[in-house]
């Protein structure tokens, strides 16, 4: 004989729309019926059947008030498979009602999900939302160049006091210096034919990527405000920069994944790249690989954070991981970041730059010395057939 608390769980199971207390009613009504006789057990397969038998409920041994039940349930998961039909969501996925719909809320959670799959439910969600661009009519140039704008380890969210370290450093700064820098670049470039844009995003954009305000691998930071406000700010601000970048040539967005923010970082590169989905002047390359490189006639310019492998093993990934660009190319530059500083070094076959950081010194690296660095934004020029032949330098 089924006890009580075990009948109680099978139903509740089998029919979520019922709360407790009409569990325990019909529980109390039935149970006397039902399961004190060879017939009950029989009436106990037959009901837990018919649950999910599209069959009709014409079976006249059960009660009344079991048949209104099964059709009950019938109905709902009925309208619940036609929600997730209408919605595109697996009903085998299922496992809260989350989404809200007329009749349902269904939250769809996949037993195991990749980035890959991560990313194309993002883009899938979003895509109705982003804006329609149309397709821009540039003046042919001849002598074109390409220039590579690198706001490299911008920190949102990185709090210094100048009582503590000499110099101030909040969002505000952050997000003024990042518009300032991208503006007097074009400013100092436009002298220049551009008929192609690289902007480097990524690079520690965020201070921090969790709530607890620190790093990936944990470590505390001192922070100015929350998280997802700053999430916010830093989708903002890309958005806005890359639409200045469009009014000067066609844009190539590039992300390079990072220590502080290396989650929430890619979250971010999605995002602009579903918001600017629909813009054929962009391209991207928004994926998790930490080393990333990009065609510019003669030239091969590769970017990463720098937080991973050797500078000294550098070249050699780029012609291992590379090499129809490294064949195809006469001039190789890999720009790095992460250490807030510049460094340029001419190796085999290519030139390896770090870019300088826009961010302040907050109270770590001043208590450890790491002082007296320039605070810029830098972008690189690129000649179609000499490789770089200029560098631009916003200093704040």
């Amino acid at each position: 004989m089924t006890k009580r608390s075990e009948l109680a769980k099978e139903y509740s199971l089998k029919l979520p729309n019922l709360n407790n207390s009409e569990v325990g009613r019909m529980l109390h009504k039935n149970y006397p019926l039902l399961f004190r006789s060879a017939e009950s057990a029989r009436k106990q397969v037959v009901m837990h059947r018919m649950l999910d038998n599209p069959q009709p409920t014409n079976n006249t041994s059960l009660l009344p008030d079991e048949i209104e039940l099964i059709e009950k349930y019938r109905e709902s998961k009925s309208i619940l498979e036609k929600e997730c039909n209408s919605a595109g969501i697996n009903v085998s996925e299922v496992k809260h009602y989350w989404y809200k719909q007329k009749h349902f809320s269904i939250f769809a959670k996949p037993n195991q999900r990749s980035l890959d799959e991560l990313k194309a439910e993002m883009m899938e969600g979003m895509k109705n939302y982003s804006p329609t661009f149309p397709k821009l009519k540039r003046e042919k140039v001849k002598d074109g160049h390409c220039l590579v704008i690198d706001p490299a380890d911008i920190h949102i969210g990185k709090l210094a006091t100048a009582y503590e370290t000499g110099n101030e450093y909040n969002v505000k700064i952050a997000i003024d210096r990042v518009i300032k820098g991208v503006d007097g670049i074009l400013q100092k470039a436009s002298g220049f034919s551009i008929d192609q844009i690289v902007l480097i995003i990524g690079n520690d954009i965020l201070h921090t990527d969790n709530t607890r305000r620190s790093t990936t691998s944990g470590t505390p930071q001192d922070t100015d405000g929350q998280w997802y406000d700053n999430f916010l700010i830093a989708q903002e601000l890309y958005v806005t920069v890359v639409t200045k970048l469009l009014g000067v040539a066609k844009v190539h967005i590039v992300h390079n994944v990072s220590n502080h923010d290396y989650m929430t970082g890619w979250f971010l590169a999605q995002i602009v790249q579903t918001w600017f989905r629909k813009c054929k002047d962009i391209t991207f390359d928004c994926d998790m690989k930490h080393r990333k490189a990009f065609v510019y006639h003669d030239n091969l310019i590769a970017t990463t954070h720098g937080d991973g492998a050797k500078q000294s093993d550098l070249n050699s990934l780029l012609a291992h991981e590379f090499p129809m660009e490294w064949s195809k190319t006469k001039y190789r530059y890999i720009y790095t970041h992460h250490i807030h500083h510049k460094t340029s070094k001419d190796v085999i076959g290519v030139t390896i730059e770090s870019s300088r950081s826009a961010s302040g010194t907050d109270g770590w690296h001043h208590r450890n010395g790491y002082t007296g660095a320039v605070k810029a934004i830098e972008a690189y020029l690129h000649s179609k057939s000499q490789g770089q032949v200029a560098r631009f330098t916003n200093i704040f």
